[in-house]
């Protein structure tokens, strides 16, 4: 009687899953590499440094799928029609060799692998880092935007004037330009904050996974509200600093906070900031009951007694 040989059960469960991971690795880890060579040593365009959350948001997305892996071996295996559909939708991207496009193929497949295997269930186990991975997936939004954050800008040009003003210092402020004596400074969409902004929303999304609170529509409206204004405060202040330090011919410290590592000190203080208002959050807010749980509630201790 010729009895099979069965694999160890790890290998036979994970075989397949470990197959896929490593196609995708051999296909994409070139470009993630690329896109972490261009964030950290800022080798890219300034648009797609506007993804630069991505150094922490990647890894963080891959530590959720992993701590979800035992809820997806569960899943039964269940493939959607919409697999299909973005499975070959990121592959005629990647094959485009367009860069933008390209970049895009990478959340495209993955959505098409989370769907084909395991069905919408699977999409929804995997939607946070499917998410993570898409806000980090650089592209050209932010080169769309900038046309409409004109008056962001000039409203932070008035302002950081107007402190300077008050301050003593001779400041005319025209548009997004602020001009003290023959020196201009430029309140440019990057100079606005636009890219901070994206990343302190990105960390603030995190938060809210990492402490359950992204369940609880109080908190969480109220830190992405508090987090756009943090970033608009801070780029004020940052922006009347960098106009005080180039008017007074502080060269060394003008180019320490506007390019090198004093300015991203400034941005480590602001998302410090977001966590801080994430604990005073987590402290003075609380969800309203949902009135049909606290009635259920009520009709079962009723019955108790």
């Amino acid at each position: 009687m010729e009895l099979k040989q069965k694999l160890p059960v790890p290998i036979e469960q994970y075989w397949f899953p470990g197959a896929i991971a490593l196609i995708l690795g051999a296909i994409y880890t070139p470009l993630i590499v690329h896109w972490y060579d261009g964030w950290i040593n800022k080798s890219i365009s300034i648009e797609h440094e506007y993804f630069s959350h991505g150094v922490i948001g990647l890894p963080f997305a891959a530590y959720i799928v992993w701590t979800n892996r035992h809820q997806w071996h569960k899943l039964p295996n269940n493939a959607h029609p919409l697999g299909a559909f973005f499975l070959a939708l990121g592959g005629v991207l990647y094959l485009s060799g367009l860069p933008e496009l390209v970049n895009l193929s990478f959340p495209a497949i993955l959505t098409g692998v989370c769907l084909w295997l395991k069905g919408i269930e699977g999409f929804r186990l995997q939607a946070f880092p499917l998410l993570l991975v898409f806000l980090a997936t650089p592209t050209e939004i932010p080169y769309l935007i900038e046309p409409y954050i004109l008056p962001l800008q000039s409203f932070i040009a008035t302002i950081a004037g107007f402190i300077l003003h008050v301050l003593g210092m001779d400041v005319t402020v025209e548009q997004i330009y602020l001009f003290s004596g023959e020196r201009i400074v430029e309140v440019a969409p990057h100079c606005a904050g636009l890219k901070m902004l994206f990343t302190s929303l990105y960390v603030a999304l995190m938060l809210l996974y990492w402490t359950g609170a992204l369940v609880e529509r109080t908190k969480t409206v109220a830190l992405l509200i508090g987090t756009v204004a943090i970033s608009v405060i801070a780029n004020i202040i940052r922006n009347a600093l960098l106009t005080f330090l180039h008017g007074t011919g502080r060269e060394s410290l003008f180019h320490w906070m506007h390019e090198g590592w004093g300015g991203d000190l400034y941005s480590a203080g602001m998302l410090g900031l977001v966590v801080l208002l994430l604990m005073w959050i987590e402290k003075n807010f609380s969800e309203i009951p949902d009135e049909t749980a606290l009635a259920s509630a009520n009709d079962e201790q009723q019955a108790n007694d």
